[in-house]
C-alpha cells in the first residue's frame, strides 16, 4: 500500500488488479462507467481505497453472473458489502430477471439459426448435393 496524503492510504491499480484477478484495463473501464473511483497520487498514479478490492470482486461477481455494466449500476449502494451472502433486493431481482429474459431471447434466436444451418447441411449431405467439408 502507498500513502497518498496523510489521511488516505490506498492501493495502486496494479495491486488492485492483482488482488482481484482483474486487468488494469478493466479497472479503468469500471471507473469510466462510474462503478469505481480513484484519487491521483502526487506522481499521477491512480490510487484506490483499500475497500476497492471488495467492490471490484462484487462487480466481477455480477458481471460473471451475466449482468452488464449498466445492470451493475443498480447495485451501486451494495457494492461495498458482502453481496455473495446478502439477501437479494427487489431491484436486484428485477434486473436479474430482465437480463435473464434478454439472454433467453438471444439463446432462442441463436438456436433457430443453428437449427436452420444444421438442416441445410443435412440436406446437402443426404444425397441432395455434394458434400463439403
Amino acid at each position: 500500500m502507498i500513502r497518498v496524503a496523510p489521511e488516505v492510504v490506498g492501493v495502486r491499480i496494479g495491486e488492485l488488479a492483482g488482488a482481484t484477478g482483474t486487468s488494469a484495463r478493466a479497472l479503468r473501464h469500471y471507473e469510466r462507467a462510474g462503478l469505481l473511483s480513484s484519487e491521483r497520487a502526487p506522481n499521477g498514479y491512480r490510487v484506490y481505497a483499500a475497500g476497492a478490492v471488495l467492490r471490484v470482486r462484487n462487480i466481477r461477481l455480477l458481471l460473471d453472473a451475466g449482468l452488464t455494466l449498466e445492470d451493475v449500476r443498480t447495485f451501486l449502494p451494495c457494492l461495498d458489502g458482502d453481496m455473495a451472502t446478502a439477501p437479494p433486493s427487489e431491484a436486484g431481482l428485477r434486473v436479474a430477471r430482465e437480463r435473464l429474459a434478454v439472454l433467453d431471447a438471444r439463446i432462442a434466436a441463436q438456436t433457430e439459426v443453428r437449427d436452420r444451418l444444421a438442416a441445410a447441411l443435412r440436406a446437402t449431405t443426404d444425397g441432395h448435393g455434394p458434400e463439403t467439408g
